[in-house]
């Protein structure tokens, strides 16, 4: 079932936002509050969290609070991946963490922490049980990313691409499984009591998530964070990849991401660019509550599911 919906993802990454586009970052505030008033009015117990925020960086987080943005939001998202990009040390995460709450007032989801196998599988190991047992306790939420390591053939997402160097592949390595479904050695230490969850990104159509949904119920996994592509919603078909993509994941408490303009709606013609019209986001924001918001039904099925059932 949803429980929460999460606005955006890395605001303050070049790859998920422009901030060229907004350099102070006041179209991006104004967006997560009218976002965040669109998803009260038409579902008020959904609790809606601050997109992740790179690197668990806390001036971004004093600069949001400051626009008043802590006021629409319940918890704060942050991102941490010491091993392979931050320039903070694994040992840190808990300062990291007590830090972001302090700065933010709300509670702190730990809504993707990772380490890729990059160099060797042994370094995935020591990252997944260190950051496990130096974060024990302290997030009220904690996703690991992620499930499956990034396709080849696919692209990852970053503003440079290839000219990042070794930083770029490491985005293909960060799955407890291979591309192909292989475990990796840190599967095998992969909480199974469901005290961790897990972030995994669906593209459209993907081809993973079923194997996804039988690897996670296997293993205890509990609850998922993944997102659904403002962008996406344009495509043909998006709704019914919507539709099944959530009736799938209905076994797990979902915290479910909400990005990316489409391109003919934003200030620039890009998925990162902010949108023209504001409100147009909130508007998508309250559809995903409105739509996917609804407890089981007494049939057993997802409401939206059950919508869908009637008029056959």
């Amino acid at each position: 079932m949803l429980e929460a919906l999460v606005l955006w993802n890395e605001p303050n990454n070049l790859s998920h936002w422009n901030f060229h586009l907004d350099p102070e970052w006041k179209r991006f505030s104004e967006m997560v509050k009218l976002a965040s008033a669109a998803i009260r009015k038409v579902n008020p117990q959904i609790p809606v969290v601050l997109g992740g925020i790179s690197a668990c960086d806390c001036d971004f987080l004093r600069l949001m609070r400051s626009y008043g943005v802590m006021d629409s939001v319940d918890a704060v998202g942050v991102h941490g991946f010491p091993l392979d990009w931050n320039h903070w040390q694994i040992r840190e995460w808990p300062d990291r963490i007590r830090e972001a709450a302090e700065v933010s007032g709300k509670p702190v989801w730990v809504t993707e922490a990772g380490a890729s196998s990059f160099g060797a599988e042994e370094v995935q190991l020591f990252g997944l049980e260190q950051t496990l047992e130096l974060t024990r306790n302290l997030p009220e939420r904690f996703h690991w990313y992620s499930l499956y390591d990034l396709p080849p053939a696919w692209p990852a997402e970053t503003r440079h691409k290839e000219a990042e160097g070794s930083s770029y592949y490491r985005h293909y390595y960060l799955g407890l499984l291979t591309s192909e479904g292989r475990p990796k050695l840190a599967a095998a230490k992969f909480p199974t009591d469901g005290s961790v969850g897990l972030c995994q990104w669906f593209h459209f159509e993907d081809h993973r998530l079923d194997g996804a949904v039988a690897w996670m119920k296997q293993h205890g996994v509990q609850y998922l964070r993944t997102g659904l592509s403002w962008a996406d919603s344009f495509r043909p078909n998006a709704v019914e990849w919507f539709d099944r993509q959530m009736a799938a994941l209905e076994p797990f408490r979902v915290a479910l991401t909400l990005c990316f303009t489409p391109a003919h709606l934003g200030v620039e013609e890009h998925h990162t660019s902010p949108p023209r019209d504001l409100q147009q986001f909130a508007d998508f924001a309250a559809w995903a509550a409105e739509r996917y918001g609804s407890h089981l039904t007494t049939n057993g099925l997802p409401r939206f599911v059950e919508k869908e059932v009637a008029t056959l």
